[in-house]
């Protein structure tokens, strides 16, 4: 049976720290699912179509990463693609207890599905999307965040 493990976020944008999850839950799965969705309590920058455009051109030609639009319950989305798994980044101790309460949510609507958390490489300790918003939104080079060119922020 083949290990599927979905990555789920907003991904607003798709940052190298986001890469490295990627990368580093590759390594333990068959396949990865980056599943690109959009989150109400986030206001997001880019389309959802243009973050999966982002992403997908990455990881064009490797086989054991896929990217998808979803919208609705993350368990849910697992299930259609037939993933047990669902792979989680924790930066910090914030980011531990969202995702502890995250986890111990989706275990309650579905406990056929187990969270695998990923923690940060220090080099990408402070790298987020809202980070990296904030630097594009000013103008600034993002290159360093991203590895693909963000639109420019006055267009």
């Amino acid at each position: 049976m083949e290990r599927i493990a979905v990555f789920a976020g907003s991904f607003c944008p798709f940052t190298k720290g986001h890469e490295d999850i990627v990368r580093r839950a590759a390594a333990i799965f068959d396949k990865v699912v980056v599943a690109v969705g959009h989150n109400p309590r986030k206001r997001d920058v880019f389309s959802v179509e243009e973050r999966v455009e982002w992403i997908s051109g990455i990881y064009r030609g490797d086989t054991s990463v896929e990217v998808r639009a979803y919208e609705g319950l993350t368990v849910d989305f697992c299930k259609q693609v037939g993933a047990r798994f669902l792979v989680r980044g924790v930066r910090n101790t914030d980011d531990m207890a969202m995702e502890c309460e995250m986890a111990l949510a989706n275990r309650e609507l579905c406990n056929d599905i187990e969270t695998v958390v990923i923690f940060s490489d220090p080099e990408y300790h402070i790298l987020s999307s809202s980070f990296v918003r904030e630097i594009w939104s000013m103008g600034r080079d993002c290159s360093k965040y991203v590895s693909y060119k963000l639109p420019d922020p006055t267009s």
